[in-house]
Formats: C-alpha cells, sequence, structure tokens
C-alpha cells in the first residue's frame, strides 16, 4: 500500500475503472490502481479531481489530506466509511467526564514526549560536543520536570504547564542543533518563519493526518480527546496521540538537515512565512515515507489497544432487543 502525493499544477485525477489516471495539461501522465493507493496528499488548489474518485477511494478505504497551497496546514480530510461499532464511542465520549483517567492518560503521554526529548538531546549532545552546554542546560531542566511527574501526578492543568516548560527549554536546547544560516531560534508556526519550523510544521501535519486515520479505523471518535479536550473543529484525539511523536519527527527534521537532505536554498521567504519549494517537498516526501512507516504502526496499535479497552463498557448501553426496523 502506498501514499500518493499530488503536487503538480495542471494535475487532474479521472478513474479509469479500478485505475486512477493523472492528466497534467490534458495529456495522461500517468496511472494508479486504486487498490494499491492507501492515502492521498493534495497540496495546493490546483488539482483538479473527476467527481466519482472521491467515490472510489472512500470505498477503497483511502483517505485524503488537503493542504494550503501556501501552508502546511490542514485544509480538509476525506476519510473511508465510517465504522460502525457504537460501543467504542458511546465509552469515548463518557471517559471525558473521567477525571483519574483522563489524568493518567494524558501523564503517560506527556512523560512519553519529555523521555524523547531528553533522549534526542542527548544524542544532539554526542553528535555535536561544541553545543554541550546548550544541550546538558535543557536536558537537566526536562529531567527535573520528569521526575516531578513521578513524585507527584499533576492535575491536567498543572502537567499542561509543565509541559509547557520543558518544552521552551527542549527548544532553547534544540537550536543548537542547527547551524546559523536556517535562523531557527525556536518553534513558531503560522506561518512558520524558518526553513526548520516550515519542516516541523508539515512533518506535525502529516502525522496528524495519519493518527486521524488510525482513530477512523479502529471505531474512535478522532474529536474527542483526553487531554487535549475537544475543541470545535479540532480533532484532539488525533493531538493527543502525536504528542510522544513529535520529538521523533524533530529529530528526523535534524537529520534531514544534518545529512543536507534538505538545505537553505530549497526554501523562500513569502510575506513573512517561509515556504518548502517543490524540489525540497519532493525531497522532504521521499524521506518521509520511509520514516513514518513506524510511527503509523505505532499509531494503530495505540488506537487498536484503546478501542478494545472502551468496546465492552460501551456494548452496556446497546439495546438488548434485536430491532432492524427503520434502519432500511
Amino acid at each position: 500500500m502506498a501514499t500518493l502525493y499530488l503536487d503538480r499544477a495542471q494535475l487532474e485525477l479521472r478513474m479509469d475503472g479500478n485505475v486512477l489516471a493523472m492528466y497534467e495539461n490534458g495529456k495522461r501522465r500517468g496511472t494508479v490502481p486504486l487498490g494499491m493507493v492507501e492515502r492521498v496528499v493534495v497540496h495546493g488548489r490546483e488539482t483538479r479531481f473527476e467527481s466519482g474518485v472521491f467515490l472510489k477511494l472512500a470505498e477503497a478505504g483511502a483517505a485524503a489530506v488537503f493542504m494550503g497551497a501556501r501552508s502546511s496546514r490542514q485544509v480538509a480530510l476525506l476519510l473511508g466509511p465510517r465504522h460502525n461499532d457504537a460501543a467504542v464511542r458511546i465509552a469515548q465520549a463518557q471517559r471525558i467526564g473521567n477525571a483519574d483517567f483522563c489524568a493518567r492518560w494524558s501523564s503517560a503521554l506527556v512523560s512519553g514526549k519529555l523521555r524523547r526529548q531528553h533522549a534526542l538531546l542527548l544524542q544532539g549532545e554526542h553528535r555535536r560536543p561544541d553545543a554541550r552546554k546548550a544541550l546538558f542546560k535543557a536536558q537537566n531542566t526536562i529531567a527535573r520536570i520528569q521526575a516531578q511527574l513521578i513524585e507527584h501526578p499533576p492535575s491536567l492543568q498543572r502537567l499542561r504547564g509543565m509541559e509547557g516548560a520543558a518544552a521552551r527549554a527542549y527548544f532553547q536546547g534544540l537550536t543548537a542543533l542547527f547551524p546559523p544560516v536556517l535562523r531557527f531560534h525556536g518553534r513558531n508556526r503560522r506561518p512558520p518563519r524558518d526553513p526548520v519550523n516550515a519542516c516541523l510544521s508539515l512533518g506535525y501535519t502529516l502525522l496528524h493526518f495519519d493518527a486521524v486515520r488510525a482513530a477512523h479505523a479502529a471505531g474512535l471518535d478522532p474529536l474527542i480527546g483526553f487531554y487535549h479536550r475537544p475543541s470545535f473543529g479540532r480533532e484532539s484525539l488525533a493531538s493527543d496521540l502525536i504528542e510522544p511523536l513529535r520529538p521523533v519527527v524533530d529529530g528526523w527534521v535534524w537529520s534531514l538537515f544534518r545529512d543536507e537532505e534538505l538545505r537553505e536554498s530549497h526554501f523562500s521567504l513569502v510575506d513573512g512565512g517561509c515556504l518548502l519549494g517543490k524540489v525540497g517537498r519532493e525531497r522532504f516526501y521521499h524521506f518521509w515515507e520511509r520514516f513514518a512507516r513506524i510511527q503509523r504502526r505505532w499509531l494503530r496499535l495505540q488506537c487498536a489497544h484503546l478501542a478494545r479497552d472502551l468496546r465492552e463498557e460501551g456494548t452496556g448501553w446497546f439495546d438488548p432487543i434485536d430491532d432492524h426496523e427503520g434502519t432500511g
């Protein structure tokens, strides 16, 4: 199964039986068997779709994410057939009111995130001894917060404050790993103002898309989270799921610049925002597919485990009478 990236102007997709046919300026440029497509990433607004394409993608269980032409933000999602197990979503909605569960769930997410942040900074110290001072300082701050989490499990509000403090220290250390020419001075977004943040934003968006897809496939509601509380238009559960994986993306982005797979010349500044150009996006997507396999598997396992935990709890609400009247 593969990811289809659509990132060319004047591109049109049509259905030819069970094959996706790609046309550019009216000429057929290639085909992809529908059965091979697991997800579609559409960058920009110039790609056109024959109406039957969306129906065929949904029927095949493929998902699509649409991103803006000048940003890495998700604009829209197309998911496959809905899951019919209502028990999972009933129990998921009830768990929002379970303070103990939400605290345990959230603490586990943040602890995993801090552990990976600390590991990345330690790896950076080994590879960049010249940046040891900044990296060591950030490690100490994160280690202190980790100890506090273990000794005194905090409330959700305090946990968010501790995560924020760790993030500030972490990014101050992380900036030392990147050359000054990249102008990376910490996390910024909407729009990202430097090449590193442009890649972080794109990576987080793609990972979030995979988390939404994994949750949907497991019968979970991607909108109902326990650490990121439900909010209008936000897939809060997906935001929960990717928290421990963010430092993994950070480390991967560092490797792209460290190994010179991406360079400053792949980016441009437009209206105060930093954009990854077409050649750079091609390279990014190429390496992302290799990187993302393990993260996608982790997300599927986490969602399957959570759904299994919720299913038995939710079936208690089912009507014991098997009455299908009115469903036909």
